[in-house]
């Protein structure tokens, strides 16, 4: 068998492992959960299975919590780092897409004049991250339960920095990076139980940190702009 396509395998793998981890959570079947361990038999195999799956996730709108619930299935919590590593890699592709299509829109040197809903939006976001600091902005906002690429292409809309960006995503993705992980670990009995992802208590609690690190930002910038600045 070739090089080429032997990475392709890998490549197709990576994406049958979140989907197989999603199917055997919704309908319990052996079959899938059979292959995934086929998977995790092999530490590398599994390992390049994940790296593909994180390269092609953004492509497929896919939670980047799925990544952790990977890894934890297949090396349990010694796979946090790694799933840590995954989870901001996959970041990458749409900031970098959003921050050249922010970058070109607000560039002043093709005559258009900045106006309208995604330039007020633009501004909004500038404002927020320059009265909360950048990390704290991604920090806070990574830990709603909101969608992570929406969040990657709101901080790149801002002008987020890539550094804080990187930064504040491995802070406010790591409660999310570890639920998904104690998943994975717990992959097979939640798949014979027809138990939950993720506790509705932990959500409601990540939700309520990230909305206490946000609130005085957030009036700061949108509710009383013009008491801020004179204080």
């Amino acid at each position: 068998m070739n090089r080429r396509s032997t990475v392709g395998r890998y490549a197709v793998a990576g994406v049958v492992v979140a989907g197989l981890a999603a199917v055997a959570l919704a309908v319990s079947p052996e079959t899938a959960l059979s292959r995934l361990r086929w998977l995790a038999d092999d530490p590398v195999r599994f390992g390049v299975a994940v790296v593909a799956l994180a390269a092609v996730r953004p492509l497929l709108a896919w939670p980047t919590t799925l990544l952790a619930v990977a890894v934890g299935f297949g090396y349990g919590w010694v796979g946090i780092p790694f799933a840590l590593a995954a989870v901001v890699a996959t970041s990458l592709p749409p900031y970098a897409l959003a921050r050249a299509g922010r970058l070109r829109f607000r560039d002043p040197s093709d005559g258009r004049e900045e106006s309208g809903l995604a330039d007020r939006f633009c501004r909004a976001g500038e404002r927020f991250a320059a009265e909360s600091g950048s990390v704290r902005a991604v920090t806070g906002t990574r830990l709603l339960p909101l969608p992570s690429d929406a969040v990657t292409v709101g901080a790149a809309a801002a002008g987020v920095e890539a550094r804080p960006f990187l930064i504040g995503t491995a802070l406010g993705e790591l409660p999310w990076i570890l639920c998904g992980v104690a998943v994975g670990i717990s992959l097979d009995r939640l798949a014979a139980t027809g138990g939950s992802l993720v506790d509705p208590t932990a959500i409601l609690g990540m939700a309520a940190v990230g909305a206490l690190v946000l609130a005085g930002p957030l009036y700061r910038t949108f509710v009383a702009p013009d008491a801020a600045a004179s204080a």
